[in-house]
């Protein structure tokens, strides 16, 4: 009898969890980290849903497109977090995204008008550094210094191709040159983000590529004011950040309803002291207090998602015939 009962509660709890449904996020590494944002987004939504939410770290963010571009129709993904501006429309060519129903008050930027892809944080790249040193102003100026800098490749990362499209935005045509001056001032590229700020943080290179928010991690979370990111003459290039589910979800409304909380505030407000970034939508408590102190650049350059595609293949030849020289 007692071997019946154990039975019998083994296959009610195998029901119960065949009842669960699944929801897969596909994102990128830091998010899922336990410093990140992933573990209390998970846990918020799953008190809401009744279900299952299985977040899959794919690398860096452009990495996701390539995963998804092999898989195809049957990936396991039923969202896919961590994309942006650079890479939606060559994620919607792929014809594996379907369009969403979100709306909401966001505060961006930009106006927002994309039906697929939902936008849950945004930011500016910029060089971070220990703020006791100084640091160049510009592109020109920093190829010309012996500043050692750590960079992500454009291939796995949107940080490191956010970069080539910050150049080719700056300089246009002068880009080759500019990449080619700098070319000495690389220490390494590394595949991610993570590996090249870990890098910085070791005191293996002066600046890292990485965010204007950044340094709002040290003063809030280690309570050091140690860090700054550089301010360009260029200006900087904007990252938007999106969600979007997939077509052949075998979850769609649960799917649709993962990115309705994405616009919420239960993840909004989580997002600027875990991932680090500007929230797309202002959290009811507005932002943490050190965000103030952050850099505001004069002038933000960013390439039409439309277009982002194209240039990206004559900007990654040029990156790759400077740094191969």
């Amino acid at each position: 009898m007692k071997y019946l009962a154990i039975a019998a509660g083994v296959f009610c709890a195998t029901a119960a969890n065949a009842e669960t449904p699944e929801l897969t996020v596909y994102t990128y590494d830091s998010f899922v980290s336990e410093w990140g944002p992933g573990p209390v987004i998970e846990k918020a939504f799953e008190e809401t849903c009744g279900c299952d939410v299985k977040l899959v770290g794919a690398g860096d963010g452009a990495a996701l497109l390539a995963r998804l571009r092999l898989e195809g129709a049957r990936s396991d993904a039923d969202i896919v977090l961590g994309l942006d501006t650079n890479l939606t429309q060559a994620a919607q060519d792929t014809g594996l995204f379907a369009p969403s129903g979100v709306t909401a008050d966001y505060d961006l930027p930009l106006a927002w008008s994309d039906g697929t892809f939902v936008p849950y944080d945004w930011g500016y790249f910029a060089f971070v550094h220990n703020a006791d040193t100084d640091v160049p102003g510009d592109f020109k100026a920093l190829a010309a210094s012996d500043t050692k800098i750590v960079i992500q490749d454009p291939r796995s990362s949107t940080p490191g191709l956010g970069l080539l499209l910050w150049v080719k935005s700056a300089y246009g045509d002068e880009a080759p040159e500019i990449w080619a001056d700098l070319a000495d001032n690389i220490v390494t590229v590394t595949k991610g983000w993570s590996e090249s700020y870990g890098l910085f943080l070791d005191g293996e290179a002066d600046m890292v590529l990485s965010y204007t928010t950044s340094p709002a991690y040290h003063l809030i979370a280690e309570g050091d004011d140690g860090k700054a990111a550089a301010e360009f003459d260029e200006g900087h290039y904007l990252q938007i950040e999106v969600a979007a589910r997939l077509a052949n979800s075998d979850q769609p409304e649960l799917a649709e309803a993962f990115l309705q909380f994405v616009v919420s505030d239960a993840f909004q407000s989580v997002i600027p002291t875990t991932n680090w970034m500007y929230p797309a939508v202002t959290p009811a408590g507005g932002l943490p207090d050190g965000f103030e102190t952050l850099v505001q650049p004069d002038k933000a350059l960013l390439v039409p998602a439309a277009e982002a595609a194209g240039l990206r293949d004559e900007a990654l030849a040029e990156w790759l015939s400077a740094l191969s020289q």
